[in-house]
């Protein structure tokens, strides 16, 4: 597990790797951080002076318990966001390894672009953007393709919807 490494990370983020699985994914921790970051520059003020979040690199039997347990959904998901009551910290994004790479594969993206990708889906969740609704979904899509493109990475919604609204919407 690491933490906030200078005086200049917007968020402090704490990243704990669950899964051996991660090995193969060596820059997984620089993508997650650089992912933080540039949510954080985009949104400003709407990030708190003292923001800290977790993020947990996990494996899709990890997520599918918790996705049971949390969300009645007994079935692996790429990421999922557990925001905190109350405080400083934001709440915890956890991802799974597998579902990442298969997805990266079936989007022709690297692994470390839908990293980066998942680690902004679940950290906007966490800063109260939704995907529930069409206007939602239209608003946090938009701040995703925004900040992948500040960070050279292509747009994951230039498809169309890769992440439908709804109950069952994905992640």
């Amino acid at each position: 597990m690491t933490g906030r490494t200078d005086g200049d990370e917007a968020i402090l983020t704490e990243i704990a790797v669950l899964s051996d699985l991660w090995g193969g994914l060596p820059e997984a921790e620089d993508a997650v951080r650089l992912a933080v970051g540039a949510t954080a520059a985009r949104l400003g003020s709407q990030v708190p002076a003292d923001a800290e979040l977790s993020v947990a690199l996990a494996d899709d039997a990890t997520v599918q318990r918790l996705n049971r347990d949390y969300r009645n959904k007994d079935r692996p998901t790429n990421v999922l966001s557990f925001p905190a009551a109350h405080g400083a910290l934001l709440g915890d994004v956890i991802i799974a390894y597998e579902t990442l790479v298969r997805e990266a594969a079936e989007e022709a993206v690297s692994p470390r672009d839908h990293l980066v990708l998942l680690t902004v889906h679940g950290l906007l969740h966490l800063l109260g953007y939704d995907h529930l609704t069409e206007p939602e979904a239209v608003e946090m899509e938009g701040l995703e393709t925004a900040i992948l493109a500040g960070l050279g990475i292509k747009d994951p919604h230039a498809g169309g919807r890769t992440m439908p609204e709804g109950p069952d919407a994905r992640p």
